[in-house]
C-alpha cells in the first residue's frame, strides 16, 4: 500500500492534511519532524507533506529538518509539498531570507497563479485561499521557480526546477481555501501514488490480523457504549467470537437511561460476555470537593483503572486465559494526548490511554489509525445499526467534564435533566443528525434572575452545539434563535435551580469542544 507521510511541525491543522489525503483514497500518517528517519527506510512512501507550525524558522529552537534529508527525499523521487511554516522552511534551507512581520496575512485572500504548474492544473488563475502567517519568504531561492502570489505576499507559492518540491504559503487543507482538494489531487497525481486505501479491504485484513494474533486467548475490553469502543469490540468479536469480554462500568456520571440503553445495544450485537459494574458511589466519593478539571480527570482515571483491575482479577479467576486488553482508541485520541504530535500542546488526559499500561496485558487497538468518520464507516460496513453508529460523541469521564467545579448529586441531577431537554428538542426538530454534538454545560457560577416576581440566584447553563467532520476542528452551529429560545425557556421553567441559559459561539480552535 502506497503511503503519504505528513511531517508535523506543531500545526493544529496537521490532522486535516492527513484526512484530506485519506479522503482521496491514499493512506496517510502523521510523523513528528524529529522522527523522520523511518521515511527513508520505507519503500511504500511516495510523497511527503510538511505541515504548518506556530514558530519562526530562524528561531534557534524552532522545529527543523536538515537540508540533507530533503535532498535524500529528492534522490528517491519522493515528492514534497510544504505548507505555510514549511514553505518558509524550504526557502530557509535553500538560503533565502525570511522577512519577519512585514507581509503578514490572516484569513481569506485572493491568490494568483503566475506560472503554469502541474500543482494548479485544471484550476483558475485566481482563487480564494486561507492565510495564517506572520513571516514571509523574501526571494525565491536558487533552484526554485516562483509560481504564485497574493496582494500582500509576493512569494506565496514555489516549485523546484526538477518538479519534486512544491511550497505554498496558504493552507489548502482548510475548507476556506477554494480548490484545496484539487491541489492535493494534483500533488498525488504528480507523486504517482496509488489510491489503495480501501476500508472494506482493511476490515478484512484487521479481522484476520486479530484472529492470527489472539488465537485461542481471551480479550478484555472496557466498553463505554460509544461508537469507538463498540466498533472496536465488534471487530474483535468478528475475529474471535465469544472470547471477548466487555466490562461496562456505570460511573454514575452518565445521562439518564444511558446504562440500560448501552447494555441493550451490546446485547443486540450478540455479545454474550457483558459485565456491568455499578460504581457510582466510588466515583462520587473520590471526586467530592475537587474543582480543578485536570485533577478531576486524573481522579476519574485512577478510580476507573482500580475498578477495572479488581474486575479483571475476579474475572480471570473464574474463566482464565486472558492475554489481551482491547481499547477503542482512535487517531485523534493519540494526537490530543501528545503521542502522535510532540509539538502540539497536550490538551487533555484520556483515561482510556492511561489505563493501557496498568493491567499487565498486551494491548490491541484495532482503530488506532482511524479518524471518527472512518470508524463510523467501518461500523456501518460491519452491519452495526445507525442507533449506535450515529450516537453523538460522549466523553469517557462523562458528565464530569460538563459540570464545572465540584461534582455533587444536585449538579448531576440538574445536568442530566438539561441533557434530556436538549436531546429531545433537537430530535423533535430533526437537527440531531446534522450536528456533531450538542450538550449543556453547568457553569461553576450563579447569576441573578427573576421568576414569578421573585428574585432568584441560580446556576448558569451554557449550550454547546458544533458542526464537524472529525471533532478535531469544529464550527459552532448556527441554530435558529426561536429554537434556542424554546430550549432556554424549557430549561429555566423545568429546572428551578437554573436562572440563565447562554449559547456558546466559539469555534475549535481556539476553544475545545468540551469545556474541561
Amino acid at each position: 500500500m502506497d503511503k503519504v507521510f505528513v511531517i508535523n511541525f506543531g500545526s493544529q491543522y496537521t490532522h486535516l492534511i492527513a484526512r484530506r489525503i485519506r479522503e482521496l483514497g491514499v493512506y496517510s500518517e502523521i510523523i513528528n519532524y524529529d522522527s523522520v528517519e523511518r521515511i527513508l527506510t520505507d519503500d511504500s512512501v511516495k510523497a511527503v507533506i510538511l505541515s504548518g507550525g506556530p514558530r519562526s524558522v530562524d528561531e534557534i529552537d524552532a522545529p527543523k529538518l536538515e537540508r540533507d534529508f530533503i535532498e535524500q527525499l529528492r534522490e528517491r523521487n519522493i515528492k514534497i509539498l510544504a505548507i505555510c511554516y514549511s514553505h518558509q522552511l524550504i526557502a530557509y534551507l535553500f538560503s533565502s531570507e525570511i522577512l519577519k512581520g512585514i507581509e503578514r496575512e490572516f484569513g481569506a485572500t485572493n491568490f494568483e497563479v503566475i506560472r503554469d504548474t502541474p500543482l494548479f492544473s485544471g484550476m483558475p488563475s485566481k482563487f480564494r485561499v486561507w492565510m495564517s502567517h506572520n513571516d514571509s519568504v523574501k526571494e525565491v531561492p536558487k533552484g526554485f521557480i516562483h509560481i504564485g502570489r497574493t496582494e500582500n505576499c509576493k512569494i506565496a507559492a514555489m516549485e523546484s526546477i526538477d518538479g519534486r518540491i512544491f511550497t505554498l504559503q496558504f493552507h489548502p487543507e482548510v475548507g476556506h481555501t477554494q480548490y484545496g482538494t484539487r491541489i492535493f489531487e494534483n500533488f498525488l497525481r504528480i507523486s504517482r501514488v496509488r489510491k489503495d486505501w480501501n476500508l472494506e479491504k482493511i476490515i478484512d485484513e484487521k479481522v484476520e490480523e486479530i484472529k492470527q494474533k489472539v488465537n485461542e486467548s481471551k480479550v478484555l475490553i472496557a466498553a463505554s457504549g460509544g461508537v469507538d469502543s463498540t466498533v472496536a469490540a465488534y471487530l474483535i468479536w468478528k475475529a474471535i467470537g465469544d472470547n471477548i469480554y466487555l466490562v461496562f462500568i456505570d460511573t454514575g456520571l452518565m445521562r439518564d437511561g444511558e446504562v440500560d440503553e448501552v447494555v441493550s445495544n451490546l446485547r443486540d450485537l450478540n455479545f454474550r460476555n457483558i459485565i456491568v459494574i455499578n460504581a457510582k458511589d466510588e466515583f462520587l466519593r473520590a471526586l467530592r470537593g475537587v474543582n480543578d478539571p485536570e485533577k478531576k480527570r486524573l481522579i476519574f482515571s485512577k478510580v476507573y483503572v482500580n475498578i477495572l483491575k479488581k474486575t479483571f482479577k475476579e474475572l480471570n479467576k473464574k474463566v482464565g486465559g486472558f492475554r489481551y486488553l482491547a481499547q477503542g482508541t482512535i487517531y485523534p485520541d493519540r494526537i490530543e494526548t501528545g503521542i502522535a504530535q510532540k509539538e502540539a500542546d497536550k490538551i487533555k488526559s484520556h483515561h482510556n490511554v492511561i489505563l493501557a499500561h496498568t493491567l499487565g496485558l498486551e494491548i490491541i487497538e484495532p482503530l488506532k489509525l482511524f479518524y471518527k468518520d472512518e470508524v463510523r464507516k467501518i461500523g456501518k460496513m460491519l452491519g452495526i445499526s445507525d442507533r449506535i453508529i450515529k450516537r453523538k460523541p460522549f466523553p469517557g469521564p462523562g458528565l464530569l467534564i460538563r459540570i464545572l467545579g465540584e461534582i455533587t448529586e444536585d449538579k448531576l441531577r440538574i445536568i442530566k435533566k438539561a441533557h434530556r431537554i436538549i436531546e429531545e428538542a433537537v430530535k423533535e426538530e430533526q437537527f440531531y443528525d446534522k450536528l456533531w454534538q450538542i450538550f449543556p454545560v453547568l457553569l461553576d457560577s450563579k447569576s441573578v434572575g427573576v421568576i414569578g416576581d421573585r428574585r432568584t440566584y441560580g446556576y448558569i447553563i451554557a449550550i454547546r452545539a458544533v458542526i464537524s467532520d472529525d471533532g478535531m476542528t469544529a464550527e459552532f452551529a448556527k441554530l435558529p434563535w426561536d429554537f434556542l429560545e424554546r430550549i432556554a425557556t424549557k430549561i429555566v421553567n423545568e429546572i428551578k435551580e437554573v436562572s440563565r441559559v447562554v449559547y456558546d459561539i466559539t469555534n475549535k480552535p481556539p476553544a475545545t469542544i468540551e469545556y474541561e
